[in-house]
């Protein structure tokens, strides 16, 4: 398995209302983060502070100019739904993830220890 390319397939596939965000994270993103928390609305996040409609793509995400890379300008704040991205290697093969080699589909097994050493970071690995 790779090391993430940037390649912002995760990041744009479930930015149009596939993330979930917790009671907690919006209560540190109101207290300290007022800039993140006004793209939230009833629970549900990237929604347009102007018009209250749901956001096509996160106003977080920003492609880096003249590459094929996005960089996302909350990564430290962003929601838990993209810290723990990708969870599972099934996921990755249906979005297409670019991490991804051949044998990693012939040995799941070691290519979920190898997620779990690349995710160490953003999340705990499972059981």
């Amino acid at each position: 398995m790779k090391d993430c390319n940037q390649c912002g397939k995760c990041c744009i596939k479930y930015s149009n209302g596939g993330l979930s965000v917790s009671a907690p994270q919006l209560d540190y993103w109101e207290n300290h983060r007022p800039e993140i928390f006004r793209y939230s609305s009833k629970g549900d996040i990237w929604i347009d502070p102007e018009t209250g409609k749901e956001i096509e793509l996160c106003p977080w995400l920003r492609k880096v100019p003249n590459q094929n890379k996005y960089i996302c300008d909350i990564y430290y704040d962003r929601p838990d739904d993209c810290k723990y991205y990708p969870s599972t290697i099934d996921e990755m093969v249906v979005d297409g993830c670019e991490m991804l080699e051949k044998k990693d589909l012939s040995n799941p097994k070691q290519a979920r220890k190898r997620l779990d050493q690349i995710m160490v970071d953003s999340r705990t690995p499972f059981e």
